[in-house]
């Protein structure tokens, strides 16, 4: 298929340290977790080959160990010459199909957002991390020009590795953010004081590279735009930080960043609760403080279309996707070619945060199975050796993803869905506030599925016989869990208490406010029990969260809890923490009693309207046993399998149906 015209503007090349870049879209840095022992790994430069093959025209790599004192992190290690041939290999997998790769430059310094605190943290003053509390050890002025020394020498190795250039990350809340704000920053010295002494840092470390590494060596620059710190950088500050570093015209480009390691961190990454295109405002009042040089946008930008217009504008010269090009590595390959419908967009879910650095695990997305493979790119199943009859019991995004794919590899695959529609647990979920994303997921199975010709028998009940009388030569079961009732909710008590799924349809749609109070017991802690409680707010003049443990979300990972236990905040939502409910005769009066967990002392919720529980799920796999017994052969998936999150749905879907 042809190319399209209707992204001009992406398409046009543009020149950067005289080193030409086909056009317009660049891979933000994301850390991958893919580097093993320091060391360069295949799955890692297959990752970055990956998004060059799917169009983009420069890579920035997740942050390289530039210097000494970073040998023992989780990255790729450039200050020796222990991994060369590592090196050359990443640059030549990406820059032999003409995408300049850039190595981001990047230390947390104090900063840090896992439990407890660094003993050997550096920082710009010995003040405390907002987050851990950790106190870092103020840099001496000789160790800061020692400290630019070494990351001038590696980022000088790169490029003789075969990299175009190098990215600074100063902002987010990292070191140099540190130097660069006055609120982390208290030092008297030329690193500090006023504005020339706090870009000193950066500006010599521009200089030092620059240097080192010749004219026609890209270096670009991550600023602080704004890092919603008290006595931070604020848009005010950033503009003259701006100006400053790129009056000497040493950078090759500019991007703006938000957020910090405080309260701030979820402003970094922009998820699904807030606008699309969540920085361009303040891209914009910035644009005239880079002295010309080239803007890139960031920020939630997930849409060719999005990209195009920010462009055309004249808002931006470079287009930075990270989570986009996460979940389609040929995001933009399958725009030019009129297939946007094919894509595989990015939620805004921040899972992929989430796998990088709450669970350490290898960077993966809740729409890309296929996360760093070799066929990642554009993927469509390869047929199998011999045809079968497959029918896929549940039409949720579990269940329909293993369809599409067992379908497209040749089998005849017919799935049974209790529903009128596909989607499941799912579609209720898109249903609350934050949810509107979500439906992209079952919209690609959707089109895959009719692509492959999924046969679909939907508002159906799945039993043994009707399943046997397909004559399935594989079942794959996809029926999902089941809120477990809580012991506090006894006897005969099903129908006046529900769980949370249950009670939520009715009320979708009615926008008219509801006298009195909805409660919710939290025993689940994921973002789905949260989105509901907003989703209550807007329509119960009160709502009430009551757990059993000492706060909420703890289960959810630290980006996506910051704004949870914000939005609970400002929407005044009531949370009553080590407490389990009571259950008495008053509630059918509106009162609902509750009791501490170690005191039992009470207290009472009055005019009560809603209550329903969110527990964890017991999965639903009655069936599997009988059709076991039939001598079926039956692979479980999702929650079916193990009650999970939305990246387990995709993930363990995908891979039945490259297996049956």
């Amino acid at each position: 298929m042809g190319e399209q015209t209707d992204f001009a503007a992406l398409l046009s090349p543009l020149t950067l340290a005289g080193r030409r870049l086909r056009n317009r879209v660049a891979h933000a840095s994301m850390t991958t977790m893919m580097s093993t022992g320091g060391r360069v790994t295949d799955t890692l430069i297959t990752y970055h080959a990956n998004r060059a093959k799917g169009g983009a025209a420069m890579i920035i790599t997740e942050p390289i160990g530039m210097a000494p004192h970073q040998a023992r992190l989780a990255r790729t290690q450039a200050w020796n010459d222990a991994d060369l041939d590592g090196f050359k290999r990443w640059a030549d997998a990406v820059e032999s199909q003409d995408c300049r790769l850039i190595g981001q430059i990047q230390d947390a310094g104090r900063g840090r957002h896992y439990p407890g605190r660094n003993p050997e943290a550096i920082g710009a003053s010995a003040l405390p991390d907002d987050l851990s509390w950790t106190v870092p050890h103020a840099l001496t002025a000789d160790e800061i020009r020692a400290l630019v020394d070494d990351i001038a020498a590696s980022s000088r190795r790169l490029t003789q590795c075969g990299f175009s250039g190098v990215e600074l990350s100063c902002g987010h809340g990292h070191l140099f953010h540190q130097f660069l704000s006055p609120a982390s920053n208290r030092r008297t010295d030329e690193y500090g004081g006023d504005l020339t002494g706090r870009t000193r840092l950066v500006a010599e470390l521009v200089a030092a590279i620059r240097a080192q590494c010749g004219t026609g060596f890209i270096i670009g620059l991550k600023l602080p735009g704004d890092d919603g710190v008290p006595g931070g950088i604020d848009p005010s500050l950033a503009a003259p930080i701006a100006q400053a570093l790129t009056a000497p015209r040493n950078a090759d480009y500019v991007c703006f960043a938000q957020g910090a390691h405080a309260r701030t961190l979820e402003m970094h990454v922009p998820d699904r609760y807030g606008p699309r295109l969540a920085y361009m405002d303040i891209i914009r009042a910035l644009r005239p403080a880079v002295n010309g040089v080239p803007l890139m946008a960031l920020g939630r930008i997930t849409d060719p279309a999005e990209a195009e217009g920010i462009l055309a504008r004249d808002e931006a010269e470079l287009i930075g996707l990270g989570r986009a090009l996460v979940a389609d590595p040929a995001w933009l390959l399958k725009a030019l070619r009129g297939r946007t419908c094919d894509i595989r967009y990015c939620l805004s879910c921040n899972t992929c945060w989430g796998t990088i650095v709450a669970a350490h695990l290898p960077i993966a997305c809740v729409n890309n199975p296929r996360v760093g493979r070799r066929d990642e790119v554009d993927y469509w199943p390869v047929p199998a050796n011999a045809r079968r009859r497959v029918v896929v019991v549940g039409a949720g995004v579990a269940g329909m993803e293993a369809a599409w794919v067992a379908a497209a590899r040749g089998h005849a695959v017919t799935v049974v869905g209790r529903s009128a529609a596909i989607g499941g647990a799912a579609r209720w979920r898109a249903s609350l506030p934050g949810g509107e994303t979500i439906t992209s997921i079952y919209d690609y199975q959707l089109v895959a599925a009719q692509r492959s010709s999924v046969r679909l028998e939907l508002g159906v009940i799945a039993t043994a016989d009707k399943v046997m009388a397909l004559r399935p030569d594989s079942v794959i079961l996809a029926t999902g869990a089941t809120m477990i009732r809580p012991d506090w909710l006894a006897g005969d008590a099903d129908g006046l208490v529900p769980d949370l799924r249950t009670a939520i349809p009715p009320l979708v749609g009615r926008t008219e406010p509801q006298d009195g109070t909805a409660v919710i017991f939290d025993m689940d802690h994921s973002e789905a029990t949260y989105a509901a409680a907003e989703f209550l707010r807007a329509r119960f003049v009160r709502v009430v969260l009551v757990t059993p443990r000492d706060t909420i979300a703890a289960d959810v990972q630290m980006v996506t809890r910051q704004g949870i236990l914000r939005r609970m905040a400002e929407q005044r939502i009531e949370i009553v923490t080590l407490s389990l409910p009571v259950l008495t005769a008053a509630i059918e009066d509106g009162v609902l009693e509750y009791a501490n967990v170690y005191t039992g002392k009470v207290g009472r919720v009055s005019d009560v309207a809603f209550l329903a529980y969110a527990t964890p799920r017991a999965p639903n796999d009655l069936l599997a046993d009988e059709l076991g017994r039939l001598g079926v052969p039956v692979r479980l998936v999702g929650d079916c399998m193990a009650p999970q999150d939305l990246l387990a749905a995709t993930a363990t879907g995908h891979a039945a149906g490259e297996m049956v």
